[in-house]
């Protein structure tokens, strides 16, 4: 199939709101029941992972969403979205990597957390990251068959997802098997589909080779002013060079218009325009449509994620399928 352009005008396919197939991924459906502050062991020696997990008020196994943060974020970031797939019926859970998270700026002046930032954005650390994520997917396994957990039968391993942004986009591009270039690809089978906010290609290789075998469904978000200088040699081409290296069928991009790399999380940076409003509207709504679809076999979802909704969705904004 052949690679789709669908630009938010006033006509579309089908939109996200579909009165005739009942399907809207615009409203919460559930109540948040708790949330859970955890710390698990990691397999590598004196590494501790603390997740933040929430669960709805929702019977039976729960879909599961996993979140991996930026550089210098934490467990308890982009709380907007964590929130809305609760909601919406998700596990979720966000994952805090030692070493490339918060600890790098807190407290601290902007030159040295600069220092500390380009200083964390290693091999090293980033397949310490992968193995944080596969670390939380035994876990899962092990709380979910054990009666002493409060997961216990709560969590469905089959319908697992992943999403990341910037430094967790990378984490997620190695465990859904991106290869090569700075980390090493440990392609997990147990990740059913990925959400990839502000995607990395690699500068050494073509996005082809690094790309074309990757076959889990795949969403990425991106934004026209999606850099960040000092921190990533990554432009607005460079990230928007690994949509069209994806196989086809199972791969969709948005781009947000006039955004910039912050623009998925709940603060602008120092000299950043404030956030639109609506792009996190769009965010919770393109996500959860994906989630739906690939998550829980929603086949009206799927409908929806290949249209496009004008209440989702900036006039501006540039959506694409293949």
């Amino acid at each position: 199939m052949s690679k789709q352009l669908v630009y938010a005008t006033g006509i579309c396919i089908c939109i996200y709101s579909v009165p005739c197939l009942g399907y809207d991924p615009l409203s919460a459906l559930f109540d948040l029941e708790k949330s859970h502050f955890v710390d698990i062991e990691s397999s590598h020696e004196g590494r501790v992972i603390p997740l933040l997990i929430s669960l709805p008020k929702k019977k039976g196994p729960l879909p599961v969403t996993l979140f991996s943060h930026g550089l210098g974020g934490s467990r308890t970031g982009c709380e907007y979205i964590r929130t809305y797939w609760t909601e919406r019926g998700y596990a979720t859970i966000f994952l805090q990597h030692p070493g490339s998270d918060e600890s790098l700026v807190h407290g601290l002046s902007s030159i040295q957390a600069l220092r500390n930032l380009r200083s964390a954005a290693t091999r090293k650390k980033l397949n310490l990251r992968v193995g944080d994520v596969t670390d939380v997917l035994d876990a899962i396994a092990t709380w979910n068959s054990d009666n002493r957990s409060p997961f216990y039968c709560r969590l469905n391993i089959n319908k697992m997802g992943l999403a990341g942004h910037s430094m967790g986009a990378r984490t997620a591009q190695l465990i859904i098997g991106q290869q090569g270039w700075l980390g090493t690809t440990k392609k997990d089978m147990r990740i059913r589909a990925a959400v990839v906010m502000s995607p990395s290609s690699p500068s050494l290789r073509s996005a082809k080779s690094a790309f074309g075998s990757v076959a889990t469904p795949c969403l990425l978000l991106t934004r026209t002013r999606d850099s960040v200088p000092l921190l990533s040699d990554q432009s607005v081409d460079s990230r928007r060079a690994v949509f069209p290296a994806l196989p086809s069928g199972n791969a969709y991009e948005l781009v947000l218009h006039n955004a910039t790399h912050s623009a998925f999380t709940e603060k602008s940076r120092k000299h950043e325009p404030p956030h639109n409003p609506k792009h996190h509207r769009s965010i919770e709504t393109i996500t959860t449509a994906s989630w739906d679809a690939y998550l829980q076999s929603n086949k009206e979802a799927k409908m929806a994620q290949r249209g496009r909704s004008k209440n989702a969705i900036d006039p501006e904004d540039t959506w694409q399928i293949n």
